[in-house]
């Protein structure tokens, strides 16, 4: 049976195991989540289990401005209660995530949060370009699929490789200081700016010469 990477992810938030973990304890169990999760456990891969359920409503909202002012974040980092929010832990994550966000340009905190009028644009480009390469249909639609990997990893911040050790990701940062405090831990939302950014700038017109 083919496996929703929306179950995947699910179980992942629900678990903390890696992806490829919860893609295989999924397909082992037919797609059913509490048995996936048993299943997880049982393996002893499972490291915060039944954790999506809960309600993430307190945190910060954590700032960062580049240097000289050019470029500036604002990111909303939830958890369940004050007193992680105020921890280290939380506020050093919350930091790294605004950094992240300054530095990578995301532009959606995850693939669920790309609008489908977007995504379908890609991959019409992407099947355009496959196409222009060559590639016979069938052939172009997988070329397709593993592309759109790529764009998500580029314009979701929780598919980005983490800026500090590119073999994790940002969503693995996040489940790792989760299992650390205990708590579940979520980026609900955040905004960059940049100076000049979406700003039509007038050319540069030549002096005439009389």
């Amino acid at each position: 049976m083919a496996i929703k990477a929306e179950h995947v992810k699910e179980l992942r938030e629900r678990t903390g195991a890696g992806m490829m973990d919860c893609k295989k304890a999924l397909a082992e169990t037919g797609g059913d989540m509490e048995k996936a999760v048993a299943y997880l456990r049982e393996k002893g891969l499972a490291k915060m289990v039944r954790r999506a359920g809960r309600v993430a409503a307190e945190g910060i909202v954590e700032s960062y401005i580049h240097h000289g002012g050019k470029i500036g974040v604002l990111v909303e980092v939830n958890s369940e209660t004050d007193f992680v929010a105020r921890t280290d832990d939380f506020q050093t994550l919350a930091k790294e995530i605004a950094l992240q966000i300054a530095a990578s340009r995301p532009l959606f905190v995850s693939r669920e949060d790309v609008p489908e009028s977007v995504l379908e644009n890609e991959k019409e480009i992407l099947r355009a370009q496959a196409l222009n390469e060559g590639k016979p249909e069938k052939i172009a639609e997988k070329i397709v699929e593993g592309r759109i990997k790529k764009f998500y990893s580029e314009v979701c911040l929780l598919e980005q490789p983490y800026i500090r050790d590119a073999e994790k990701t940002v969503q693995d940062l996040v489940i790792e200081v989760s299992a650390k405090t205990g708590e579940k831990i979520e980026i609900s939302r955040f905004t960059r700016y940049e100076i000049g950014e979406g700003i039509e700038k007038p050319e540069k017109q030549e002096c005439a010469i009389n």
